[in-house]
């Protein structure tokens, strides 16, 4: 073969690469395309073509698609196009029973040939809802006060189910976010109760218990529940800060109000305005804090540390003590005034050992969380250990059993947690003691003392890690033990550092 015959084999290869590639672009066009050549004859339809008017290539356009074959011949798309008309805009027109708006190009064919593009729209439906509109301008007057008649109606219907649904939102969220308490106690139905009774009213809410009871639970609870729910929600505990420390973090400071104070800070009640904040352990605060709270309890407004003006603000306040605020008032350790102030709604939080009924649930909750954290195959409680759980006296409550198990779970050897593995804490009670001490005097003649005194040091080891957050350094300066030692020890009992603070 020779060279001009390849040169035409490859131009004639590359003409038909051009040709599939445009006819593969026009098939996944959505609009309908029509190529029509200078005699009329449809060449090409793409796929969205066919679908509305069928198969009509090699079939003459003026018989198929246009209304007026004759007059086709002057003022379809195709004469005009191959008259050299210039299209100027998008046209409309109607091919059988389809209304279309269409533009046109004419261009040459890779044979020379004329071609002309039609590219189509069907715009029947639109076409349908504009002939509506024009049937209807002749009595538009009563048609318009028949669609507001209707409208007003569906509001009025509209405005009913959407309270309906607002309803039935803040029953379901309420009863989901209650989930998230333990337990299923008369006192614990009796708690959720009076939490969604109060937590849109917007008053101040006084949350008491003792230690461990979960009291910061029942005030994201009360968040949860109420209409400030998407508004910001700080915590501040008021007893791990100093007096004039916590006065400026909650009520800001101005500039050169002490050293240090190198510019104007805002404090907690205006970085949380419009929201909710909690004062844990509320009872611990000094009287000049108790005064400064009254005001912005009676007035809405707080004063910044060096500042002479009011802010207001607008913050849902929750307050949470262990203390007895009665009984401190009597004692003259806390305001009369500000104790009305908080105690408008008091939300009492029952003790553990008021309702070990609910002690399994929280322990099987306890199990699974820290089976996961740990990376432990714990299956089930047995019988055994739940006996010794409802029979503790629970002086920790909820927050000393999430230790208890914690610790089991950490250190079971197996999928079940044993009586081995169950250690009470003997800090908190002479019971725990007596509970420690009976439990080890029960395996005599079952295990040496060596294996009752690795126990021991082990629960040491981890409740002194425990108590430091994990870390080794601080740990073994209690322990007085060498950190490399303290470091083997743990090693040897499976404990490791990251896991206690975790």
């Amino acid at each position: 073969m020779d060279a001009l015959s390849q040169e035409l084999l490859k131009t004639k290869e590359e003409i038909n690469r051009l040709v599939r590639n445009w006819r593969a672009l026009l098939d996944v066009m959505p609009e309908m395309v029509v190529l029509v050549r200078e005699d009329r004859v449809i060449e090409y339809m793409n796929p969205s073509a066919i679908d509305v008017f069928g198969d009509l290539c090699s079939k003459k356009c003026n018989e198929y698609l246009c209304n007026d074959g004759d007059r086709c011949k002057q003022y379809c798309p195709v004469s005009q196009a191959l008259n050299g008309k210039k299209q100027t805009g998008i046209e409309e027109t109607r091919i059988g029973t389809v209304d279309v708006e269409y533009s046109f190009a004419p261009f040459q064919g890779y044979m020379g040939d004329s071609l002309v593009m039609l590219v189509m729209r069907d715009i029947t439906e639109r076409k349908l809802h504009e002939m509506e509109l024009a049937s209807f301008h002749a009595n538009i007057e009563e048609i318009l006060q028949q669609k507001i008649h209707e409208l007003k109606e569906s509001e009025k219907i509209q405005q009913n189910l959407f309270q309906e649904i607002n309803v039935l939102k803040r029953r379901l969220h309420s009863k989901d976010q209650a989930d998230e308490m333990i337990g299923s106690s008369r006192k614990m139905r009796e708690l959720r109760e009076m939490i969604h009774q109060v937590a849109e009213s917007g008053a101040t809410i006084l949350i008491t218990g003792e230690s461990g009871t979960g009291k910061e639970l029942v005030a994201n609870l009360i968040r949860k529940c109420s209409r400030r729910h998407d508004k910001p929600f700080l915590k501040v505990n008021c007893n791990t800060i100093g007096d004039s420390l916590l006065e400026s973090d909650l009520f800001g400071h101005e500039k050169g109000s002490f050293t240090g104070a190198t510019a104007r800070k805002k404090g907690k009640f205006e970085i949380v305005d419009g929201g909710t904040i909690l004062l844990d352990e509320i009872g611990d605060i000094s009287p000049k804090m108790q005064a400064s709270l009254l005001r912005v309890l009676q007035n809405g407004e707080i004063i910044r540390v060096g500042g002479n003006t009011p802010v207001s603000v607008d913050v849902r306040v929750l307050a949470a003590t262990h203390v007895d605020l009665a009984q401190a008032v009597q004692e003259g350790h806390f305001r009369l005034d500000l104790f009305y102030r908080l105690n408008i709604i008091n939300i009492p939080i029952p003790p553990l050992r008021d309702r070990k009924e609910d002690i399994v649930d929280l322990a099987t909750y306890f199990v699974k969380h820290y089976r996961e954290a740990f990376k432990k195959d714990i299956d089930f409680l047995p019988d055994s250990i739940i006996q010794r759980l409802l029979l503790h006296d629970w002086p920790g409550n909820v927050r000393e059993l999430e230790n208890v198990i914690q610790r089991a779970v950490l250190m079971a050897k197996n999928s079940i947690i044993t009586e081995q593995d169950l250690v009470f804490d003997a800090a908190t009670s002479k019971a725990g003691v007596v509970d420690y001490l009976n439990q080890a005097c029960s395996q005599f003649g079952e295990r040496s003392l060596k294996d009752l005194t690795s126990d021991f040091e082990r629960d040491v080891i981890f409740n002194c890690l425990q108590k430091n957050s994990g870390n080794v350094q601080q740990a073994a300066s209690e322990l007085q033990v060498g950190k490399t030692g303290l470091y083997d020890k743990m090693k040897r009992y499976g404990i490791n550092a990251k896991m206690v603070k975790k």
